[in-house]
């Protein structure tokens, strides 16, 4: 396997990984008025690639965050208790926002390095053929 084709292979791993922390990031974002609703963390693993010294990024299991819900007082809301609290979400919108602000960057990274592979093959392949 070519060099070339090892970089592509680690962005096209890099960009999967940031691809599922986003979407998971903005599942965060879309629930977090529903009561009850924890936090979804991601995180990153290595992963050796097949028959090569070659090492991937992959996503590791999807944990829910166990700090505690946020207690809300509304007497109004059918899952009120008798004090007229009920259990909100734990998702703070500012660090959702700076996540999902990381993970574009990472994004955007791993995009131009994959391009940047591209153009390298591409230049190789022009010269080769003179």
């Amino acid at each position: 396997m070519s060099e070339f084709s090892k970089a592509l292979q680690v962005s096209a791993s890099a960009l999967r990984a940031q691809s599922t922390r986003l979407r998971h990031v903005s599942e965060n974002i879309s629930n977090a008025d529903t009561p009850g609703y924890r936090r979804k963390l991601v995180s990153f693993e290595a992963e050796r690639g097949a028959g090569d010294n070659l090492t991937l990024v992959s996503t590791g299991p999807v944990k829910l965050d166990e700090t505690d819900l946020t207690r809300v007082f509304d007497p109004s809301h059918p899952l009120a208790d008798e004090s007229g609290y009920f259990e909100g979400s734990n998702v703070d919108l500012m660090i959702e926002i700076a996540d999902a602000r990381e993970a574009q960057r990472s994004y955007e990274a791993n995009l131009k390095m994959f391009d940047q592979s591209q153009q390298m093959s591409a230049g190789l392949m022009d010269l080769l053929r003179k």
